[in-house]
């Protein structure tokens, strides 16, 4: 109850202090939404997109799941919410960027590495973090005398770039990217070390793209 007490207050604050000044962008608001960005990110309660880019109501569209996942395209019966989302960003809303803001200690990708564990199981949460399973096949192959903290740090990279690939798999979002008129971004933030690193194509590798601040 204590929760809601605070998010109450927290609404009205807002109201007073946020809607109140900002009267003009909600009227704007009101007539529709124009996001020129979609961004994937995790459900995490510590990794907010709009908080973390500083942005206003209306600047991104943005779909949360368990580790900031994104399935293959395919068609058939099913409760495609991600690739719903997807299909409104990009063919409706016609968005020009994408991102994947994946970040440190991802408890998603935590029960991906630790397969046949009780932090894995459940009635969805196995299958779902399986969408990135190659990226755990890679880690592996690639890091076999890593620590496990290292290991985990690569897989939640690695996911990203599954999810980027899986992008690829649907075809009104592949002929978008191919004719310049959708970007698709990499990001992983580090919550301990407030660091934001980004996935560059030209070295295939996560380049620091701001100066770490320690908590």
């Amino acid at each position: 109850m204590d929760d809601i007490k605070k998010f109450v207050a927290g609404f009205r604050r807002f109201q007073e202090n946020y809607f109140g000044q900002n009267k003009a962008l909600f009227r704007e608001l009101k007539q529709g939404q124009r996001p020129g960005t979609m961004v994937i990110s995790c459900s995490d309660s510590r990794v907010d997109p709009a908080i973390l880019t500083d942005c206003q109501p209306g600047d991104l569209f943005v779909v949360r799941n368990v580790a900031n996942l994104v399935p293959p395209y395919e068609k058939g019966a099913g409760l495609h919410g991600v690739s719903t989302a997807l299909e409104f960003g990009v063919r409706a809303l016609e968005v020009e960027h994408i991102i994947v803001l994946g970040h440190r200690q991802c408890g998603g990708i935590q029960a991906l590495m630790k397969d046949g564990t009780p932090e894995s199981k459940g009635e969805f949460i196995g299958n779902w973090v399986n969408i990135a399973r190659r990226a755990k096949e890679r880690v592996m192959e690639e890091l076999p005398e890593a620590t496990p903290e290292e290991r985990l740090c690569a897989c939640e990279q690695a996911s990203i770039l599954v999810s980027l690939e899986n992008l690829m798999t649907f075809p009104w979002l592949r002929e978008r990217v191919e004719q310049g008129k959708l970007m698709l971004h990499g990001w992983l933030f580090d919550i301990e070390h407030g660091e934001l690193v980004v996935y560059d194509r030209t070295t295939g590798k996560f380049e620091s793209l701001t100066t770490a601040r320690e908590v």
